[in-house]
């Protein structure tokens, strides 16, 4: 990339007919598609859990700047539909077009398939350099969204309480140092995804409010602040921008008795607001109209006239940026987390035409022109639009649907059969016809809220007692059976969280933390070969999760199965090739299966990535070189071994061994008074040994 005088960056000439489609488009209020010769820079930007009211350009109650001023110069959409209240089914959708049960990943901790092609792959293919920020672990790499992007950074904060998120703060920077690179290329697209909005709501002192609200706003306010800096940066970065900024769901705040969301589908979860702004390109405008999110890849792929998606269930809406009305298309919702989380029905409901029918044990409908709040459910009286909708919504179900991934990596699956693992697992159980229609369950859900609100202020028995009086109304409370074990094992009682982990993941196969949790905890209380099967479940359902693969090579190493355990641990370090423990690990399996070569391999790439100096096993590796005979290889790897290393006594042995061969009989003296002072237990060996003996008398 040429640089410029005053930080602007050269990208190629528009030929003059694209020059002219800028004033067409400028005059009439058209958009313009991107031509060969010139192609924007995009810039991606998704808030988690951003209502639309909280921003000034939608209702005015209270100042947001920065994305105000991008509304103002972009096609605003202040009421856009997302899919379902969940943040990495929502932003799944938004990246492939597709709705959930298509894309098949239903709640977050799920995985998109490799066969789903998501936009960031479109992109890189077509030569855009592509990389993302995101702040939340639900769009951690390991899920599957990671892919195309030449760049990953799911970076969260360190610290007690803060592995969940990143701070909006620590987001930018990281995102405004990729911007700033020298060897930026062009054109470029960068997603950036702030997580803060999210609960809890914390936002700095100076932006906090009075009230639960008062402190949702302020991390608003934070994002809002944030998304400024980013915004400057990439304008000062590209002559050609496209921007599109949106929400992946809403938040209750207490709306229909649900504090947060993803237990319900009534608008206040899954309204957002979106703005596509394109300088030149896009004439300013607005529509109340409900595009959808489904729509947002679509649209991007229409707009640089690449090749559409496969089947896609969103549509272009370049036909209302240059002036139509939005389509008339149906917008698909659905939350399964009352069923994976609690074991209650899940909801689904179909939008369109102004009305909207919610399809639980006890369906709802809405006349959403005269009833926007959803407060009268006019089901019963008018049934035509309610048997209108379902129709509808059969012909959404009727589309082929995919199920999330488990793996469709060819390695990966033939790792999986090769430790053994050939079953399908997970669970694919619909729920029963008399499950809990959700609303009857309110008084539930506020007990569980309030044990999750005591277990985070650090109040685990306040946290279990109200987890006890929920199991005491519904024993098989999934949520409650999951989260009081945890406190259980916290609390040293690992016999009854053993028994309610075993419970949860028989109710509820998919369930991934509660899986991990009790591999885990059989791990660490001495019952490896019953904690392996876990594990192998847990790989199974999220093949990306790197300290899974690990922890199952610790398992079947501690049952002795060695040849299993390499596999597993090949696979964690094929995952995470530059994190050195990984390789180390899998040396240390190879090594005891007797496969010093690999091993020694394995020892020098784990130190080529930590360095010499900072190499924890120093010792370990120079004993593996010993014993293929390499000793001068070996001789500084054995003399850096340092005394809180495990074989730092063999290898001070093996070291005076060397040294005494070579004839260097104080260097043998010094290593081998080393090794008898810090394990005393050497000494019979060492009088025994005709070349050290003399030298320890």
């Amino acid at each position: 990339m040429t640089k410029q005088p005053h930080g602007t960056t050269q990208k190629p000439r528009r030929s003059q007919s694209r020059t002219s489609g800028y004033v067409v488009a400028l005059v009439l209020g058209t958009c313009t598609a991107v031509s060969a010769d010139s192609r924007p820079d995009i810039l991606l930007v998704t808030v988690d859990t951003l209502r639309p009211d909280a921003l000034g350009w939608v209702s005015g109650r209270q100042s947001t700047p920065h994305l105000d001023r991008l509304a103002e110069r972009g096609f605003r959409f202040p009421a856009a539909v997302a899919p379902t209240p969940l943040t990495l089914p929502s932003h799944a959708s938004l990246m492939t077009g597709l709705v959930p049960r298509r894309h098949g990943v239903r709640d977050n901790g799920q995985v998109v398939g490799g066969r789903v092609t998501v936009l960031a792959q479109r992109l890189q293919a077509a030569g855009w350099s592509t990389a993302a920020f995101v702040s939340g672990l639900p769009l951690s790499s390991q899920f599957g969204l990671a892919r195309g992007f030449d760049r990953y950074d799911d970076t969260l904060d360190a610290g007690e309480g803060a592995w969940l998120e990143r701070r909006a703060p620590g987001t930018t920077d990281a995102a405004l140092a990729w911007l700033e690179s020298s060897d930026l290329r062009t054109p470029w697209f960068l997603w950036v995804h702030y997580y803060d909005p999210h609960l809890p709501y914390e936002p700095p002192a100076e932006l906090a409010g009075s009230d639960r609200r008062g402190s949702y706003d302020g991390e608003v306010a934070l994002v809002d602040r944030e998304a400024g800096r980013l915004l400057a940066t990439a304008r000062s970065r590209s002559s050609d921008l496209l921007t599109l900024f949106a929400a992946d769901h809403g938040e209750s705040l207490g709306e229909h008795g649900e504090a947060s969301h993803g237990f319900f589908i009534y608008d206040s979860t899954v309204l957002v607001p979106m703005v596509i702004a394109w300088p030149g390109a896009i004439t300013p405008g607005r529509s109340d109209a409900p595009a959808r999110l489904i729509d947002v890849a679509p649209t991007l792929l229409d707009l640089l006239d690449l090749a559409p998606l496969d089947a896609p269930d969103g549509v272009s809406l370049r036909a209302v940026l240059e002036g139509g009305p939005v389509p008339e298309l149906p917008a698909f919702l659905e939350t399964r987390q009352p069923w994976t989380s609690y074991g209650w029905s899940p909801l689904k409901a179909l939008r369109h035409g102004g009305w909207k029918l919610v399809v639980a044990p006890r369906p709802e409908l809405y006349d959403l022109e005269r009833d926007s709040a959803e407060l009268e459910n006019i089901v019963d009286e008018r049934r035509e639009q309610a048997t209108r909708l379902r129709a509808l919504l059969r012909e959404v179900e009727a589309r082929p649907t995919a199920s999330a991934a488990t793996s469709d990596d060819p390695e990966i699956l033939a790792r999986l059969e090769a430790l053994g693992y050939l079953g399908g697992g997970g669970d694919a159980s619909e729920p029963p016809p008399d499950a809990p229609d959700p609303k009857d369950r309110l008084a539930i859900r506020e007990l569980l809220t309030e044990a999750d609100e005591s277990a985070r202020s650090g109040r685990p028995a306040d946290a279990l007692s109200s987890y006890a009086a929920v199991l005491a109304q519904e024993p098989d409370n999934r949520f409650a059976l999951s989260r009081s074990a945890a406190l259980l094992i916290q609390t040293g009682q690992i016999i009854e969280a053993r028994e309610r982990l075993e419970r949860v993941t028989s109710l509820s196969p998919q369930d991934a933390e509660s899986r991990g949790l009790l591999a885990e905890l059989l791990t660490q209380s001495g019952d490896p070969s019953a904690a392996v099967p876990h594990w192998l479940e847990l790989v199974r359902l999220q093949p990306g999760r790197v300290t899974a693969w690990s922890n199952l090579g610790a398992a079947l190493g501690m049952t002795n199965q060695l040849d299993r355990a390499i596999t597993a641990f090949e696979q964690a370090a094929e995952l995470e090739p530059e994190v050195a423990d990984r390789w180390v690990r899998l040396a240390f399996s190879q090594f005891a299966a007797g496969r010093k070569t690999v091993a020694a391999a394995s020892f020098l790439r784990a130190a080529g990535l930590t360095g010499e100096a900072a190499f924890a096993h120093p010792g370990a590796l120079g004993l593996v070189l010993v014993e293929l005979g390499r000793n001068d290889e070996a001789r500084p790897w054995l003399g850096r071994s340092r005394r809180h290393e495990g074989e730092f006594p063999h290898a001070r042995l093996a070291l005076a061994r060397l040294e005494a061969q070579a004839g260097s009989t104080e260097a043998a003296r010094r290593a081998l008074a080393e090794a008898l002072a810090a394990d005393p237990r050497l000494r019979a060996e060492v009088l025994r040994d005709p070349l050290l003996g003399p030298l320890a008398r």
